[in-house]
């Protein structure tokens, strides 16, 4: 198949990857050097969307895979069904289960899905008496998009009121912390699980686990997401959240009449009480599909006839799972600077060899006028390695991350590192 590929990020790279490798034939838009590597990059920007349906036109691909939040925002699919062109992807609508998380929580509610309890609120007052309310810790979230950065733990009421005048006063996230939700924390461990679906049925992919914080064991700032490894959790927790949180999500959306397609992501906690919903997300998560797309490769799960197949272009496969699965660990190298001021513009030196398994994906990098690899973006590079035991996937991918050069680098060495705790309790002594 042809694919046309909106996006020029680590996921993207990711996914190209996997479709170039099931022989797919990729064009993306505006794609990065790591996508050059696999197809066709054309100057078309994500957000500019009388270029993309101006391109799709003209390429006339089997279908359109959006990797970003911000096109579905702006209503990219709406304008590629308009003009009968195959795009995988929410409508507009359909994608405020993102863009709108008080949106996302009154249809969670309103369904009986299970999540965090949570009142929205555009007064600094009214929010700092909920977050009272609630008690410390406590979370304060923006409603729109933040770039996977407008969520702030609490862990005193006096965090909270500065998280609020930050984002209600401050106007620190825009539009996007116009309004904010205060939400109860909730205890666990935190779990993606991606499902493809065409609104009716959801085939879940490799469950993974995200490390949103930018220092080792989980400190500093929020990011969007510092490394992933899969799988992150039993079978029996997907077909536990496919019943109990998207089946009920999905038919909510049909009811609101914006009937949900494409990729919905669960963003979930592993609470006492089961699975409850942190947030939802439209599209594929960045880094989780760094690693969750290499271990499908691992198994021979093909990704592209469960796309083709939500969008009734083939049969869907179910994708294939192991009693002992191999991992995949993805360790992020971000710039010099992030999250807060990342400095771009610092030459890239990759390692001459690779071993057996790992893979580089391009997220923030771009060719100066020589043609020197260099910085450009916050998040940098994903490096991601696949073998048959987890502690040697962590290694690998920790060991080439060290291997890359440019200046100001900044990765975290422990990703992985509840699921190494794990194995070292049951190791034999």
């Amino acid at each position: 198949m042809k694919v046309l590929l909106v996006g020029s990020g680590g996921r993207e790279h990711a996914l190209a990857w996997k479709l170039a490798r099931e022989g797919a034939e990729v064009v993306a838009a505006p794609g990065n050097p790591g996508l050059a590597a696999l197809g066709r990059c054309v100057p078309a920007r994500a957000d500019d969307l009388d270029a993309l349906v101006a391109l799709a036109e003209v390429e006339r691909p089997d279908y359109t895979l959006v990797g970003p939040e911000a096109p579905l925002a702006l209503g990219i699919v709406d304008r590629f069904r308009a003009r009968g062109l195959p795009v995988f992807g929410p409508t507009a609508a359909a994608a405020r289960i993102e863009t709108s998380k008080a949106w996302a929580k009154r249809l969670m509610l309103g369904a009986g899905v299970p999540t965090a309890r949570a009142s929205t609120h555009t007064d600094p007052a009214d929010a700092k008496r909920a977050a009272h309310a609630l008690g410390a810790p406590v979370v304060v979230k923006a409603s729109g998009l933040a770039a996977g950065k407008g969520v702030v733990v609490a862990e005193t009421l006096a965090a909270a009121a500065a998280a609020i005048d930050d984002m209600l006063v401050g106007n620190r996230y825009g539009a996007a912390g116009a309004e904010v939700l205060v939400e109860e924390f909730m205890e666990g461990e935190e779990l993606s699980l991606f499902f493809v679906t065409d609104g009716e049925t959801a085939v879940p992919l490799p469950a993974a686990q995200d490390h949103k914080r930018l220092l080792a064991g989980d400190h500093g700032p929020n990011t969007g997401g510092m490394g992933a490894y899969a799988p992150a959790a039993r079978a029996d927790v997907a077909a536990e959240v496919d019943q109990r949180i998207v089946g009920p999500t999905l038919a909510a959306m049909r009811a609101a009449g914006t009937p949900f397609t494409g990729l919905l992501y669960a963003g979930l906690m592993l609470t006492r009480d089961g699975p409850r919903v942190v947030e939802f997300n439209c599209r594929f998560g960045d880094p989780e599909t760094q690693a969750v797309l290499p271990l499908m490769d691992a198994l021979g799960s093909p990704l592209g006839p469960m796309i083709a197949g939500s969008l009734g272009l083939a049969a869907p496969r179910v994708v294939r799972t192991a009693d002992d699965p191999p991992a995949a660990v993805t360790t992020v190298l971000a710039a010099a600077g992030y999250p807060d001021a990342p400095r771009t513009g610092d030459p890239i030196t990759l390692p001459a060899d690779l071993p057996d398994g790992v893979t580089i994906f391009h997220a923030g990098t771009a060719r100066d006028a020589s043609g020197q690899l260099v910085t450009a973006g916050g998040r940098v590079l994903a490096v991601t390695a696949v073998a048959e035991t987890f502690a040697r996937a962590q290694a690998l991918s920790r060991e080439t991350a060290a291997r890359v050069e440019f200046a100001g680098k900044q990765y975290r060495d422990d990703i992985g590192w509840r699921e190494a705790a794990r194995h070292e309790a049951t190791r034999p002594a």
